[in-house]
């Protein structure tokens, strides 16, 4: 059965991983063919079509490697400059032949110089909003999915109700069981039971187990007077917290532990959380080179891998596997599901965000110079500009590729063989 979890576990984060880069073309699809661009083929997935459809000019389709997708809008550039002038001259070399192919394979989208239909045409906002629209499709998903998981099905939290009343105060922090001769706990001499509530301590209410936690660890050997709720009456005890060493300090210990329920959160605490998120990923892409030096050092020396570390998607689906087929309650599994779906589709937001071809922050940038190049013409009463060619830019397209692919290699076989585990082990 719990084999079985664990490919639930991943099937399932593979088919939201699939859902998620969906609704990221769509992002770009709708806004594409609402400024009026002609849209060749919407496709989730890469490799071998396992089925598609044509409607009016678009065919969509599923192909067989759910990792990314793409949607192909016709004119992404201008047409290729005329033979023979210094624009359409390439020269020769690897990346020349480069260039030359991706002007050929835009051109192929083109149907005639009055085509008005294609992308490089729109204003320099539409183009940027075409770009966003994948990237802000997956903020919103991930708003979506940590709002369920907060707002709708709550977050853990430790409540005033206790669950275990502790027998004795044990020798040690890390003693699992009690000795013949450890004390009784202070809880357990109080007449504390399991089931009570906690209404106050010491005169002062309290609403959050944390609160109570607050006044025992600070009242070590002060006798403190608590009101519980027991069977719906009130029931006064006399607790009197044993010191006990916490880095250096001696600090109160009741021997009681709380019950943890779920909470729902305030609606907003979903879009807190991503936007949270944000910030977190963002660090990591910026330390990234650093962030890939730990995972490799970490694979090649058997060490605990940094539990921050970038994930691949292998990584991510062993992560949905493990907590699939984990003891924990269904309602916990969910909730850490929809988390981690939510947590990778805010990587997909910032990831795309970065400012190099092929990702759509590159297109933006692209878009964002072209408008600066016509607004500077414009202020100087100058011609307006050719469209930037960013065919140009395939060699830098090329090396980003590449440079992806060995990112995900190495993080693809760091997840085989140093994965991070929900255990820490």
């Amino acid at each position: 059965m719990t084999v079985l979890a664990f490919v639930i576990g991943i099937t399932l984060m593979v088919v939201g991983l699939a859902v998620s880069i969906a609704l990221h073309e769509i992002g770009h699809l709708v806004p594409a063919k609402r400024f009026g661009v002609r849209v060749g083929q919407y496709m989730v997935g890469f490799g071998p079509t396992l089925w598609s459809r044509r409607k009016g000019d678009t065919e969509y389709g599923v192909k067989a490697i759910p990792l990314g997708g793409y949607i192909s809008m016709a004119g992404m550039y201008p047409p290729s400059p005329k033979e023979g002038s210094r624009a359409g001259t390439a020269g020769g070399g690897f990346f020349a032949t480069m260039v030359q192919d991706a002007r050929a394979a835009n051109d192929e989208t083109l149907s005639g110089d009055g085509d008005t239909r294609v992308f490089y045409r729109l204003p320099v906002y539409k183009r940027v909003i075409v770009m966003l629209g994948g990237p802000v499709m997956n903020l919103l998903l991930s708003i979506v999915l940590f709002t369920i998981a907060f707002s709708g099905i709550g977050m853990q939290t430790a409540t005033t109700t206790i669950a275990q009343v502790s027998p004795c105060v044990p020798a040690s922090a890390t003693a699992t069981s009690c000795a013949a001769t450890d004390p009784a706990s202070p809880a357990a001499d109080a007449g504390f039971q399991p089931g009570d509530t906690i209404e106050s301590i010491g005169g002062t209410a309290v609403s959050t187990f944390a609160e109570a936690s607050t006044i025992i660890q600070r009242s070590a050997g002060t006798a403190l007077q608590v009101v519980v709720l027991r069977d719906g009456a009130p029931v006064t005890l006399t607790l009197t917290p044993a010191a006990r060493e916490s880095d250096g300090q001696q600090v109160g210990f009741a021997g009681i532990t709380s019950q943890v329920e779920y909470v729902r959160q305030p609606v907003w605490t979903g879009a807190t959380t991503a936007f949270q998120n944000v910030g977190a990923v963002a660090e990591i892409i910026v330390q990234l080179p650093q962030k890939l030096y730990g995972v490799v050092h970490s694979m090649v020396t058997g060490e605990q891998r940094d539990p921050n570390s970038p994930l691949s998607p292998v990584g991510v689906g062993v992560l949905a596997g493990e907590a699939a087929s984990s003891s924990a309650p269904i309602l916990d599994r969910v909730a850490f599901f929809l988390v981690l779906l939510g947590s990778l589709n805010v990587s997909l937001f910032v990831f795309n965000l970065v400012p190099l071809l092929p990702l759509d922050g590159g297109h933006v940038v692209v878009a964002l110079w072209d408008g600066i190049k016509r607004t500077w013409a414009k202020l100087f009463r100058r011609p307006p500009p050719k469209p930037v060619d960013a065919t140009k830019l395939v060699p830098v397209t090329f090396v980003v590729v590449v440079l992806l692919i060995a990112m995900t290699a190495v993080l693809v076989l760091a997840d085989v063989v140093n994965p991070i585990s929900l255990t820490g082990q």
